[in-house]
């Protein structure tokens, strides 16, 4: 039993290594250290000597590495309302009181693999529940309890995130099962380096990104931050090595930034279908969980540009036709299915909810048509609208605006069975790396001279 259990543990870490960056890395090096700030409630089971009540949480948490996180914390409950029985023989509180949680936490991070702002974790430790008066006539005010639970992170660039944690309190003889919760910030010390100037003959390079600060006006990019588009790439790297826009975060449009397609999955962070299977890299990897990099997984793209009445999400019949051809290879397949997107262009008064809203009724209306003339099975279809969120164009033409305002409808084969990850292929590292002379995002170099 236990050798099964470390082999799944293992595994679990493997996909969690799987999904998090190299700049992450670099990141937790030079700033491991990070502070929390909380706003939440400690909430006690209806059958506990004191009610629920309010609290204010601190974290102090050191980073191992982007997945482990040691976190010490202090939750306290200035004010606990005693609480009546109506049992007389039942100990009860004379008075109100207080309650401090001081404990230590160990934390696994889940970070997401496409946005990784995004970021889950599990939670679990032990802490002492220490109270402003004994619990009971055989209880002193001191408690040790075990702590389980989990939260969320989004953040919003290296220093400052946002963070909610639930954690269940398992306490005392007769195993109390309390929660403390918490919504709050999280700042990472350090992690925001101020700009460190360094001249050698005559040119600086104030961020240390490759570029010198003369030549990032000509490219639109800030001399003062290494990745001004936050992909993941710097900007030196972006102009330099791979010939990607340093003010765009996903140069060809496919879904993914191009820091993930050059560090995580070796896609060509230019071309939006790298292995030529006709389905986007971004929506292989985000929506198929295919391989980006293997034509033979891709699915079966239809992309239609149905035009509809405008604020009308009605289909004519003009486009019949083609939706019937839809409706063949899914009656020729009876396994397979379909995912129908869609999506439209943006222009300066567009809305983002709205469009949305409207993209995903125009979408349904065409799932519909393949239900009432296809006779197609409901649990086959499904149906998403992305309003003007996924362009494959700028929206800078009629013509490429033409492009953006479209249906997509995918189509998995029967048998095919996706992938519960997309790993990168080690064997194709070698045309990625970025050259030892280029700096990684945050490292400031002389502009000239040895960079060895």
């Amino acid at each position: 039993m236990r050798s099964s259990a470390a082999r799944w543990f293992g595994m679990a870490v493997v996909m969690a290594a799987v999904t998090v960056g190299r700049a992450a890395e670099d990141l937790f090096d030079r700033a491991p250290w990070s502070g929390s700030a909380l706003l939440g409630g400690m909430l006690f089971e209806g059958d506990e000597e004191v009610k629920s009540g309010l609290s204010i949480g601190l974290r102090l948490g050191y980073t191992f590495n982007p997945w482990w996180e040691v976190e010490a914390g202090l939750d306290w409950a200035p004010v606990l309302r005693a609480r009546t029985f109506t049992n007389s023989n039942r100990y009860q509180l004379k008075d109100d009181t207080f309650g401090v949680r001081l404990g230590v936490d160990g934390l696994l991070h889940l970070r997401n693999q496409a946005d990784q702002r995004i970021d889950p974790y599990l939670s679990f430790g032990a802490a002492l529940m220490i109270y402003g008066e004994d619990m009971g006539e055989t209880e002193d005010n001191i408690d040790p309890i075990m702590m389980a639970g989990g939260g969320l992170q989004y953040h919003f660039n290296d220093e400052w995130a946002v963070r909610f944690d639930a954690k269940l309190a398992v306490a005392g003889a007769d195993t109390e099962f309390n929660w403390i919760l918490g919504l709050g910030v999280n700042y990472r010390f350090g992690a925001a380096l101020p700009p460190a100037p360094v001249l050698s003959g005559g040119d600086i390079d104030s961020d240390g990104d490759g570029l010198l600060d003369r030549e990032e006006p000509v490219y639109g990019t800030d001399p003062y931050d290494p990745d001004t588009d936050k992909d993941g790439l710097t900007d030196g790297q972006e102009v330099r090595q791979f010939q990607t826009d340093p003010l765009n975060p996903d140069t060809d449009l496919d879904g993914l930034k191009d820091g993930a397609e050059v560090l995580t999955y070796r896609t060509d962070p230019k071309n939006p279908d790298t292995d030529g299977g006709g389905v986007a890299d971004g929506h292989e990897v985000i929506e198929d969980n295919t391989d980006p990099l293997n034509p033979a997984d891709d699915l079966m793209l239809f992309r239609l540009h149905i035009e509809f009445d405008y604020d009308k999400a009605d289909l004519r019949p003009i486009y019949h036709a083609q939706l019937d051809n839809i409706i063949k290879v899914l009656q020729r397949d009876p396994g397979a299915t379909a995912r129908i997107e869609g999506h439209a262009d943006r222009r300066k008064t567009s809305q983002r909810d709205y469009n949305i809203r409207l993209s995903e009724r125009r979408a349904k209306a065409v799932m519909d048509y393949l239900i009432q003339a296809g006779g197609i099975s409901p649990s086959r279809l499904s149906y998403h609208g992305y309003g003007f969120d996924r362009p494959i164009a700028p929206n800078d033409t009629e013509e490429n605006m033409q492009k953006n305002r479209r249906t997509d409808i995918y189509i998995r084969p029967s048998g095919q069975v996706p992938r519960t990850a997309v790993e990168p292929d080690p064997s194709r590292a070698e045309t990625v790396v970025a050259p030892p002379d280029l700096p990684k995002p945050g490292e400031r170099r002389p502009a000239g001279g040895d960079r060895r």
